[in-house]
């Protein structure tokens, strides 16, 4: 199953819950996580459960981080404010980096996030599986 998370900055929360409830056909079945209150509006407006953290300035956006570290995600929608100066840059950045050392996908952008999603549902994800199918202490 593949597991995802959403992050939006407070003037592109709007945007992540029309973009998810258009795809929400897509993301139900998928394992879902989120930072607070991205992740209550996003089930506020659909059917789909996520688990969710922190707010991002709180520590969600680290919390999201270490389950990239522990190559828990497949997949980051990050819809970032590049004209709002946000007090939590460095946790941002680090999650970043995290997802280029570890080769996780994080769409920034809604442009990017329809192409990512547009994959998941042709099945181009499909490697992603195998990656959790076959880690240690994981039962076939």
């Amino acid at each position: 199953m593949l597991k995802i998370a959403f992050i939006a900055h407070d003037r592109k929360k709007d945007e992540m819950v029309n973009f998810v409830t258009a795809y929400e056909h897509v993301f139900t079945g998928l394992e879902m996580y989120s930072t607070g209150t991205t992740g209550q509006r996003i089930m506020d407006a659909t059917n789909l459960q996520i688990h969710r953290y922190m707010s991002g300035p709180l520590g969600g956006d680290q919390q999201i981080g270490s389950l990239v570290a522990q190559d828990e995600l497949d997949l980051i929608i990050f819809l970032r404010d590049p004209l709002m100066a946000q007090p939590h840059e460095p946790d941002i950045t680090a999650l970043l980096r995290l997802c280029d050392v570890y080769g996780i996908p994080v769409a920034t952008n809604i442009a990017t996030a329809e192409i990512l999603v547009k994959a998941i549902d042709r099945g181009d994800f499909g490697w992603r599986e195998l990656v959790h199918k076959y880690k240690p202490g994981v039962d076939e």
